[in-house]
């Protein structure tokens, strides 16, 4: 995990690669919240973000398929009014924009996690790209 500030095209930027495993959402979620405070973000607004990460992370590990050895790397960047975090992982092609909200599931919790993505941010851009998914969310600050 790197996180660096002030260079000329961004203020701040975090970059990990994490594991196909649980422990992934912890460590995601542990840097979201070291990037939040790096980069000034209101309480908030690190809320936002941690929540953003978890169900992201959460939603590819539970659902994606992706290969146990393989790694999930998350970039999040700052900019001036924004958040952006890029997101790949070798998981099968999924474009969140292309899902319908179908309602919680009730037989085992959750299903509201895109939901709640969405709230909190726009989904940028999807693509494939050499057998991974590429996910751009832009989350908006102050």
């Amino acid at each position: 995990m790197t996180i660096t500030q002030s260079r000329a095209e961004f203020e701040s930027e975090a970059v990990t690669h994490l594991p196909v495993t649980r422990s992934a959402v912890a460590r995601g979620l542990n840097l979201a919240r070291l990037f939040a405070e790096t980069a000034a973000l209101s309480p908030d607004e690190g809320d936002h973000l941690a929540l953003i990460v978890e169900e992201w992370l959460n939603n590819v590990i539970e659902h994606a398929c992706a290969p146990s050895n393989g790694r999930i790397f998350m970039r999040l960047r700052r900019s001036p009014g924004r958040i952006q975090i890029v997101a790949t992982d070798g998981g099968k092609a999924f474009d969140p924009r292309q899902v319908t909200f179908q309602g919680p599931n009730t037989e085992r919790g959750g299903g509201a996690g895109l939901v709640l993505i969405q709230a909190w941010c726009q989904i940028a851009d999807y693509c494939r790209v050499r057998g991974r998914n590429r996910l751009v969310f832009e989350m908006s600050v102050a």
